[in-house]
């Protein structure tokens, strides 16, 4: 690469809420730099992609990226038997096909005037600026006013900021093979089994067009690994996953924050985004909706920052006092954390079958609440 580089912020990272970001910022009137060490960021994909309604009605992704709606929820306890089954009046959920996502938000960065740098590696952050890798091995500099990390789980920016970084961390891995029913009801089966996905639930996602077969949980409790759970969901649930030979299309796995928003997620000299920040919801981790919402909220600070020249204005960004609103989340994470043993999630269960145990059931796959973020000030 040439000489040191300007720009008013670096992003690092080129998943969702870094693609958000920098498409917003572009768009008001700010030079934005994009760096990611992927050169096809449809490769190595992590998400499963599932978007809930509230996404789907605040944001407007393109239709032609997201599979059929989905409405049923089954739940299935370790032993398999008696899914209990929970059905919308509404579409709650749609799948991504987060390749081509990925693709259209590149190009709505690029076309807002922002500078996507694929192929290139953030290493660290000095006095001089951020020190990159290029194509090719070249080292190069780039001196940003505001530097995000929008760089996963385990972010290399909030190490070099002195921000708070995750600590606790799921593993998930997913297969996605053609639907072996189209046509049929799309349906998000869920199976709550310690052995399957210990600390969490394993999932196949069938919307007739893609199925995606996954596992997410505590990797040292895993029995014998996260991708020995996958093979034994996948032969042991029978009428949910695809006929055996069918090989899968894609391969997914990476680490999900499950702690809650981080506290400290600003400095003077930049902040965090999604993954990095924490913003996943503890309880069902998902991770898209809050990317999305906590990258609007990050535009608006920067933005103010960069018009009125004044890095104290990041102090606004607050991770504790979003943090507090996660606290019953965060308390409903830890308790389904401790449950070890499927005797006792299958006794678990039968509290799910009760009037008031479908309705938290519910409440949880079919709420209408999203990522708490402040209320706009007004003027």
């Amino acid at each position: 690469m040439s000489g040191p580089r300007e720009t008013d912020v670096l992003v690092v990272g080129a998943g969702l809420a870094g693609l958000h970001l920098a498409t917003l910022l572009a768009r008001r009137g700010h030079a934005v730099t994009l760096v990611d060490k992927r050169r096809d960021l449809t490769t190595s994909i992590r998400t499963t992609g599932i978007f809930v309604r509230r996404t789907l009605d605040d944001f407007p992704l393109p239709p032609d990226c997201l599979g059929p709606p989905i409405r049923d929820v089954a739940l299935y306890p370790p032993s398999l038997a008696r899914p209990l089954r929970l059905s919308s009046t509404r579409d709650e959920f749609r799948v991504g096909d987060m390749a081509g996502l990925y693709r259209r938000f590149t190009d709505g960065a690029e076309r807002a005037g922002a500078r996507v740098l694929l192929g290139t590696r953030y290493v660290s952050l000095d006095d001089d600026g951020a020190r990159v890798v290029g194509p090719g091995g070249s080292d190069g500099r780039i001196r940003a006013r505001y530097v995000v990390g929008a760089d996963g789980a385990r972010s290399r920016v909030a190490r070099d900021l002195a921000l708070d970084r995750n600590e606790r961390l799921l593993v998930g891995v997913e297969e996605v093979y053609p639907s072996p029913t189209p046509g049929a009801v799309p349906t998000f089966h869920c199976v709550l089994d310690p052995r399957l996905a210990p600390g969490y639930l394993a999932w196949v996602v069938d919307d007739g067009e893609h199925v995606h077969v996954g596992t997410a949980g505590y990797a040292a409790r895993y029995p014998e690994g996260p991708w020995g759970a996958l093979r034994r969901l996948t032969a042991g649930a029978p009428g949910l996953v695809p006929p055996p030979g069918a090989g899968p299309v894609e391969r997914r796995a990476g680490p999900i924050p499950v702690g809650g928003l981080l506290r400290r997620i600003s400095s003077p000299r930049g902040l965090l985004v999604g993954d990095a920040a924490g913003a996943v919801s503890p309880l069902t981790a998902g991770g898209l909706d809050p990317c999305l919402r906590l990258s609007d909220h990050a535009v608006d600070v920067l933005h103010e920052a960069l018009t009125l020249r004044d890095p104290a204005v990041l102090r606004g960004y607050d991770g504790a006092a979003l943090r507090r609103r996660f606290r019953g989340r965060v308390t409903m994470r830890r308790m389904l954390s401790l449950v070890r043993s499927p005797a006792l999630m299958e006794a678990a269960f039968t509290g799910l079958r009760t009037a008031l145990g479908q309705e938290a059931a519910r409440r949880i796959f079919f709420e209408d609440r999203s990522f708490p973020l402040p209320a706009p000030v007004p003027g």
